[in-house]
């Protein structure tokens, strides 16, 4: 564990979508700082590997597998961990996309992307917030996108989920400040994580960083991750209802040509 920088010595941190990729990254900051981690992830295997990954690292570690868009599952895990230690922080990380054309897309793939991406995050929030609101503190940051600012062909669930984490960010803000609560967004461009490398070739990632993103290479989890931890911590005790773009300078403009 490295100690030169503990923020989140016994704080108790909530992640969901902990189990891989950004969230895995995101939890392993926290972990790193000292936080006691609640791990929320519905795929029970990878969640094992992390949890005897993360105690084998020395972090205080408990792990929850449920679908954060089933209310009695996400209010029974809330439960559970305030038992331990009363909630600091809630990350909500959990989400999924689909690629289909918006003239294809089911009414069940459009509630599936809908159900875990906002509808999950709000369950989420909502039963924290509850235990938060009587302490009178508390901080939740929430897992946005660069395409809930600028859509993208061929993710209109996708998109309309991430703008929907926009507003729903900052109406829980402006409600409750006055309880201690502060609720902030990040809003990531294109990273590479284990899920965009086993769809994504080198060949799209090189084409599409070459074309859209002015620093000229993809994004990295470990780009993500110190973003929520800034946003947890006291070191941001007066931002609240912001969203924090890291995409690269993509949405900054168009990219500039060679030459």
């Amino acid at each position: 564990m490295n100690n030169s920088r503990m923020r989140f010595s016994g704080k108790h941190i909530m992640i969901t979508g902990a189990a891989r990729g950004i969230g895995f990254e995101i939890a392993r900051h926290f972990g790193n700082e000292g936080g006691i981690l609640s791990l929320v992830d519905n795929h029970r295997e990878n969640l094992n590997d992390v949890v005897a990954q993360f105690r084998g690292m020395g972090f205080e570690v408990r792990d929850y597998c449920i679908d954060v868009s089933n209310r009695s599952a996400v209010e029974d895990a809330v439960a559970e961990a305030e038992k331990v230690q009363p909630l600091d922080v809630l990350i909500n990380n959990a989400g999924i996309a689909r690629e289909t054309r918006f003239l294809d897309i089911s009414e069940e793939e459009w509630r599936q992307i809908i159900d875990v991406n906002l509808t999950g995050m709000f369950l989420m929030s909502q039963a924290v917030c509850r235990h938060m609101v009587p302490r009178r503190r508390g901080v939740v940051v929430n897992m946005s996108s660069k395409n809930g600012l600028d859509g993208e062909s061929g993710y209109a669930h996708y998109n309309a989920s991430k703008g929907g984490v926009i507003m729903l960010t900052k109406t829980m803000a402006l409600e409750l400040a006055s309880s201690g609560i502060r609720v902030n967004a990040v809003c990531p461009g294109y990273i590479e994580t284990p899920l965009s490398k086993s769809i994504d070739s080198p060949e799209f990632t090189r084409a599409f960083v070459d074309r859209y993103i002015p620093m000229n290479r993809a994004g990295a989890v470990e780009d993500v991750a110190p973003a929520f931890l800034f946003l947890a911590s006291d070191e941001s005790r007066f931002i609240t209802g912001q969203v924090i773009i890291i995409d690269g300078g993509q949405l900054a403009g168009q990219k500039p040509g060679e030459g």
